[in-house]
């Protein structure tokens, strides 16, 4: 194993970076070349796979998120079974792509999210929550099984300085997407969907970030419902491109408390997860809409937002001159051709055409994280989220 005086003098290292977001549809496993850190950071991506979940882990993953099924017992057990199976998606992108975990210097591995309080989100008077944050995937299990030195529990420094724990991500957009001229938009659409805006020429103060609600969580959850499992996600958004949404209830839904929160703001299961998608999917029998046409109404619901909050929140000297969308929501032709349709005068565009892939986008983005740790430089913007300093994020534990 290599000691932090020789990860610090390379001038080159090889880093995995891994992530399970809010979809629960597998591990994604980037592994990049870096060079230098901070504003000096470069990155080039060597090899991105997607790890599967065995059968029937999500399902075991999404029970831990619910209050009334999540028991103590199984969270201690899956962090560690998680834990493991990050392992496994580093030996499996390892073995895909010819490399020696001997090459591999360090990893950064996000973990996965099962319960997530940030401050300002209870909606209860009658009930205290002290704000907090849980990603299960313990980090001295995948140092252990891979050998490897492993960085990992980003979200907690943030959120012990005030801060709402996300969208981490913002600081890596600014690291690698400034631009002196265009004022620049990262829109990922995981679960949830969260936006960085970067102003022309902005400073580190300047970038806002936030979640804007959900992404594919509801869309998700319903097809699953109406298929009755046979379907976990509505490909490419052909179902939604088939049906017609009803602007009404999309009114209604738009009522939510959330939507009109200022940002720094985010949200996650606890909020949008399966009980918020079994009441759309009721009100929209209630209203006998088709299969297609709900799915059409939350895709719409999923655009809308995304465009409501750049008009309410997003106030700086130009609008944005280039949206560039990551996450699985990229792949969902039905939501691309409405945002652009909402927004006219931005560009919207896949990520991938500035030469960072959609798909392994974040999971680089934990790579990157790494090495900031690793160097000492913090890894949070407080202006994206709200927290009171700049922190040095993550744990490193040695194999």
């Amino acid at each position: 194993m290599k000691n932090f005086v020789e990860l610090l003098e390379k001038d080159k290292k090889i880093v995995i970076g891994l992530m399970s977001g809010t979809s629960v549809d597998g591990i994604d496993a980037a592994i990049v070349e870096i060079s230098g850190n901070g504003l000096e950071t470069e990155v080039d991506l060597i090899a991105f796979e997607t790890y599967p979940f065995p059968s029937g882990v999500p399902q075991r993953i999404l029970a831990l998120c619910q209050p009334d099924t999540g028991r103590v017992d199984d969270i201690c057990e899956m962090n560690f079974y998680i834990g493991h199976l990050f392992a496994e998606a580093v030996k499996y992108i390892l073995q895909k792509s010819g490399i020696p975990a001997s090459d591999i210097d360090l990893i950064g591995s996000h973990g996965q999210t099962i319960h997530h309080l940030p401050k300002d989100t209870n909606t209860d008077p009658n009930l205290s929550r002290y704000p907090s944050t849980l990603q299960i995937g313990e980090p001295a299990v995948i140092a252990h099984e891979t050998g490897i030195p492993t960085i990992a529990d980003f979200r907690v420094a943030d959120m012990a300085a005030g801060g709402q724990g996300a969208p981490l991500v913002s600081y890596i957009d600014y690291l690698l997407f400034c631009n002196s001229v265009k004022t620049i938009g990262l829109l990922n659409i995981g679960g949830i969907a969260n936006l960085t805006v970067l102003p022309a020429n902005g400073t580190f103060d300047s970038v806002c970030a936030a979640d804007t609600g959900p992404g594919n969580m509801c869309i998700d959850a319903v097809i699953t419902e109406i298929t009755q499992g046979r379907e976990r996600y509505d490909k490419a958004g052909q179902r939604a491109a088939q049906g017609t949404p009803h602007q009404p209830i999309i009114d209604a839904w738009l009522k939510h408390p959330f939507f009109h929160q200022s940002p720094p703001k985010t949200t996650g299961r606890e909020m949008f997860g399966q009980t918020y998608a079994m009441e759309c999917l009721a009100a929209c029998r209630e209203h006998e809409l088709s299969d297609n046409d709900c799915l059409a109404t939350l895709t719409a619901l999923t655009v809308q937002t995304i465009a409501d909050y750049i008009e309410r929140f997003i106030t700086g000297p130009s609008p944005i001159d280039v949206l560039y969308v990551s996450g699985g929501g990229v792949h969902n032709q039905t939501i691309m051709r409405r945002l652009g349709e909402q927004l006219p005068s931005t560009a919207v565009e896949p990520v991938d055409n500035s030469g960072i892939s959609a798909d392994a986008k974040e999971a680089m983005a934990f790579a990157i994280l790494a090495n900031e740790t690793l160097h000492g430089n913090a890894g949070n913007l407080p202006s994206a989220t709200g927290a009171s300093v700049r922190k040095v994020l993550g744990k490193f534990v040695c194999p």
